[in-house]
């Protein structure tokens, strides 16, 4: 019985607060890692979301009616370009959650967190528009698919170090990160596709 009321006062901690409203804020450590808190420490943190309604929704952080707005975006840039939509998913929900106003401490911005230099490269005026970011995001990922031979794990590998990287190394760079990046993409392309894409 004491093993179980660390978790019972969690939960209850929780549910007796889920009426009021918090603020959430994200934040991407070097690593990759997402951190999250409703009390930002430092000045990286960028606000997430205005409240988590749902228990459930801890697990992932990823607000399903969110990530369903972007839907149309996403179905159109894949018929376009020809890019799997799970992997277009899978990429947005490891570089931003979903969230269109997202800004890595390296500057990468927007859905598909596109750096400015790639964001010129694809003619992207505002990165922080959800259709032009999709737009250049997937058509990017299509030059790196294309480059790659269609070697999904090299072109994600690009994506995340740079082709650079992938082309100095043979592969996929020996970096902590990428290895967490694609290991997280990959997870959340097979999730997808159960759902059906």
């Amino acid at each position: 019985m004491r093993r179980l009321l660390p978790g019972l006062a969690a939960v209850t901690l929780v549910a007796a607060a889920s009426p009021s409203r918090a603020d959430f804020y994200m934040y991407r450590e070097k690593s990759g890692v997402l951190k999250f808190t409703n009390a930002p420490a430092q000045p990286e943190y960028r606000f997430y979301m205005a409240e988590v309604p749902h228990l459930l929704r801890l697990r992932g952080f990823t607000d399903p009616a969110r990530a369903k707005r972007y839907e149309p975006l996403i179905t159109a840039a894949a018929e376009r370009y020809k890019v799997d939509t799970a992997l277009i998913k899978a990429v947005i929900r490891a570089e931003s959650d979903f969230v269109p106003s997202a800004t890595s401490p390296k500057g990468a911005q927007g859905l598909m967190q596109l750096m400015p230099a790639t964001a010129r490269l694809h003619g992207v005026l505002s990165a922080y528009d959800p259709e032009d970011n999709v737009e250049g995001g997937v058509r990017h990922l299509r030059l790196l698919l294309d480059r790659y031979g269609g070697n999904v794990r090299l072109a994600l590998a690009a994506y995340n170090a740079g082709a650079g990287a992938v082309d100095r190394h043979g592969g996929v760079p020996p970096y902590p990160e990428t290895w967490q990046y694609l290991e997280r993409v990959m997870r959340f392309r097979d999730a997808y596709e159960r759902q059906g894409g």
